[in-house]
């Protein structure tokens, strides 16, 4: 089973982890392009957040490197996409508004929706649980 991690750049650490735990299990597993980046070196986490906050926001980064349509191809050749959505902002499981356009570009295509942790209390709730996502509680072994 090809999965795509869909998740806050800021959650990368938890994203790696998330991934090479995935890949023992021997999932094929499609990370975000910049959480790679900053893996590999290319630059650090920190790096990245200073260069967000001195633009205003991460739209810059988003255009150049054609972001938001890059994933969708990936998760359109996928099988699933995880969401890993840990606490920020004050927010418990947060979800935010690229993982959200994720997660729907998923929902049309019909691919299975898993949530690492339940759907938070945010404004857009309802529309996350109408995707109807698998709730996996934290338990990676429950992706089937």
């Amino acid at each position: 089973m090809k999965i795509v991690i869909c998740a806050s750049i800021s959650f990368t650490n938890k994203i790696k982890e998330v991934a090479d735990q995935l890949s023992e299990k021997g999932y094929i597993v499609e990370i975000p392009f910049t959480s790679q980046r900053i893996i590999n070196g290319e630059f650090s986490l920190e790096q990245f957040l200073a260069e967000k906050q001195k633009n205003g926001d991460g739209a810059f980064r988003k255009i150049q490197d054609n972001l938001i349509k890059r994933y969708y191809e990936i998760i359109k050749n996928a099988d699933a996409i995880l969401v890993i959505n840990i606490d920020k902002k004050g927010i418990e499981n947060y979800i935010g508004g690229n993982t959200l356009i994720e997660m729907a570009f998923a929902h049309v295509l019909d691919k299975k929706i898993f949530l690492l942790n339940p759907i938070p209390e945010i404004s857009y709730k309802d529309e996350i649980a109408a995707m109807q996502p698998i709730i996996l509680d934290n338990d990676l072994f429950k992706i089937r």
